[in-house]
């Protein structure tokens, strides 16, 4: 595989933007190697700078729940974009991606479009300091809630690709506000709220943990946080920024069946904006896809689009009609709201998460063979159509247990994949998705190379 484009574009990325790159985890610093520029996508499929082809098992970092440029999506997206890209004022558009929402989380009683998961994460934060009274925020090791300065403690992700527990540039007294306890371990919580009785505002969780590569919650912490929450007077935020939509239509909130006070959501309630080529990214022996309505080709990464929302006597703290400022000048742009409404409309059909469930088993199962046909250490996670395979031999219920994983081993294994045309994060601490645009054959094929890149390992 040929990579020379990529070569030439990230030589020259890196003498303009920091790493060459836009978001850390993508100058494949964990993986070693130069990081494919991507120029098109369609279905399960992307396309590189040097015209080599993969089947993506990134989608966008998890929103494009229905592959790359789903035809409802961008024809949504066409539709608003020739009525006018952002005003800056209300839209009826935004009052409809709303009631989408709330019916499907009944926790979320009201809510505020935002312009990305770390807006939201940020603004919930507030609202819950706002509304408590208190400062002080327990967040828990391996969970990442975006690049907010308070919130960068031993967060998950790109930090912990690069071990970077926390990050220069910010204060001593904002982390100091921020406390930390144990994923799943509920009395390293109540040991939290014992040491600062009457001072906490609110628990943040990634219900199902995926910024440590996939870790579900152990069986009661969920609702165990509940009650630790309800009996300190703090408040349950759920980040479904990742698992919103994804896990079930309702999110882990539906799936685990608890209720959070405030809730954020990300890129997957603006579709992500799937938008990409329609031409060329066919398997061998498939006719053409039928050529778009339109002229040119559209390659849009994605929109900025984020919300938070929860009890309304909680939400009513916002200004303008409480006291916790804020605001965004283009939030619920049309663009956004119109690419949202059709990815929920799509994703709201029978039987739609059944298929997501049965393609995320397959892909589980197929990693497990590979690892038991060529005798390498493999543990599997998965939550519905989330996955991550940990090179380790322990179990991966905590951060301790994911970071034992062995990280050279996941670099050569990332490669041997991208050789044999199949795209996974480049990341150990990373998820793999599976879309609507994924076939069983696709699984069945990335499971035999996943045997293949394993097999030298």
């Amino acid at each position: 595989m040929r990579l020379d484009n990529s070569e030439r574009l990230f030589a020259h990325a890196r003498r303009l933007i920091p790493g060459g790159v836009n978001s850390p985890v993508r100058s494949f610093g964990a993986v070693g190697g130069t990081p494919p520029f991507i120029v098109s996508g369609s279905g399960a499929r992307i396309r590189d700078a040097d015209g080599n082809e993969y089947l993506d098992f990134v989608g966008s970092w998890g929103p494009l729940v229905l592959g790359h440029a789903h035809p409802a999506v961008v024809e949504a997206v066409q539709r608003a974009a020739a009525d006018g890209t952002s005003f800056g004022a209300p839209t009826e558009r935004e009052l409809e991606l709303a009631e989408l929402i709330t019916r499907a989380m009944p926790s979320i009683e009201m809510l505020r479009l935002v312009n990305s998961g770390t807006e939201a994460a940020m603004s919930a934060i507030r609202i819950a300091r706002a509304y408590t009274g208190r400062n002080k925020l327990i967040k828990f090791n391996g969970n990442y809630h975006g690049h907010a300065d308070g919130l960068l403690v031993k967060a998950g992700s790109g930090a912990a690709t690069y071990g970077v527990p926390t990050s220069a540039g910010v204060p001593p007294g904002y982390a100091a506000e921020t406390l930390v306890a144990e994923y799943n371990d509920l009395a390293s919580v109540e040991a939290v709220f014992d040491a600062n009785v009457n001072q906490v505002a609110a628990v943040i969780v990634e219900p199902v943990a995926g910024n440590m590569g996939v870790v579900a919650p152990a069986d009661g912490f969920l609702p165990g946080l509940r009650r630790l929450c309800d009996d300190n007077g703090a408040l349950l935020i759920f980040d479904e920024v990742i698992t919103g939509f994804r896990v079930a239509y309702g999110g882990a909130q539906e799936r685990y069946r608890i209720r959070p006070d405030l809730t954020c959501l990300g890129k997957i309630i603006g579709g992500g904006l799937p938008v990409g080529a329609y031409r060329g990214g066919r398997r061998a022996g498939q006719k053409a896809a039928p050529p778009p309505p339109w002229r040119g080709t559209i390659t849009a990464g994605g929109l900025p689009v984020g919300a938070y929302g929860g009890r309304a006597d909680v939400m009513q703290m916002a200004a303008p009609l409480g006291p916790a400022y804020q605001a965004g000048t283009l939030s619920g742009n049309p663009l956004a709201t119109a690419a949202g409404i059709a990815c929920l409309q799509e994703l709201a059909r029978p039987g739609v998460y059944d298929t997501l469930e049965a393609l995320g088993a397959e892909a589980e199962a197929g990693l497990r063979a590979a690892g038991d046909a060529t005798g390498v250490a493999v543990t599997v996670n998965r939550v519905g159509s989330a996955l991550t395979a940990f090179f380790t031999e322990s179990t991966v219920t905590t951060w301790e247990e994911a970071a034992s994983s062995d990280t050279g081993r996941y670099a050569a294994y990332f490669h041997g994949l991208l050789e044999r045309g199949v795209y996974v994060a480049p990341s150990q601490f990373e998820a793999a998705f599976v879309s609507l645009a994924h076939t069983s054959e696709d699984i069945a094929f990335a499971a035999q190379q996943a045997r293949d890149a394993m097999a030298p390992l």
